[in-house]
């Protein structure tokens, strides 16, 4: 339980860090403004039309996204978001099947839960990081390159773990129940593998100016 609330907190100031980023000049701009900014930055993204959908909930709200910082925290709130959901109906379904003894099922259900677990906690870390990379403004040292590998490597053990549970499903005989199963975590994949495309998108220009500032004589 107290992992549980943890989690929750990290959602918490998740979404009270994105909303803090909004400029107050920033947030009369046009909404449609704010999606030709999603459109284009999700553009290049394995899965673009899913992007755009997730990344477009957070136009009403916030009423825009001020910049690649604030879209790629809102990515990975999303991503952390659908994993924490999975998570949930794995493991009560987890507990279902081992009250009726199916063991087969079982014992694919709950590897697949903890391997969403694993995601779960990797991308609070990497949200966690994230904040401590902007605390570097837009000064380039050694520091800030530090918090982007270490975001970039959260996340893409993440996509790893939930990719995993995808792929113990890889049967072509499923039932329903494991079918909506693999639904969900290939959803989490897809989230996360955006999230990843999105802040690697904002991180390369920190890197292309720390290569370019070490060949400087």
């Amino acid at each position: 339980m107290a992992k549980l609330n943890l989690t929750l907190l990290v959602i918490i100031f998740s979404i009270f860090f994105s909303s803090a980023l909004v400029k107050p000049s920033l947030t009369k701009h046009n909404p449609h403004q704010t999606m030709s900014y999603i459109e284009s930055s999700c553009n290049g993204t394995l899965y673009q039309d899913l992007c755009i959908r997730c990344l477009a909930k957070y136009v009403n709200h916030y009423s825009t996204i001020d910049g690649p910082h604030h879209l790629a925290h809102v990515a990975l709130s999303v991503s952390l978001s659908r994993a924490l959901h999975t998570r949930g109906y794995l493991f009560k379904l987890a507990k279902e099947l081992k009250t009726i003894k199916n063991k087969r099922e079982y014992l694919t259900v709950k590897d697949c839960a903890n391997q969403i677990t694993d995601s779960v906690d990797q991308i609070s870390q990497a949200i966690k990081e994230l904040s401590r990379f902007s605390q570097h403004g837009s000064t380039i040292n050694d520091g800030m390159l530090w918090h982007i590998s270490n975001v970039e490597t959260w996340v893409s053990t993440a996509l790893t773990d939930a990719s995993s549970c995808v792929d113990s499903f890889s049967g072509v005989r499923m039932s329903k129940r494991m079918a909506a199963i693999k639904v969900k975590a290939q959803n989490v994949a897809e989230v996360t593998s955006n999230a990843l495309a999105l802040f690697g998108k904002y991180a390369l220009r920190f890197q292309k100016a720390a290569a370019r500032t070490t060949k400087k004589p």
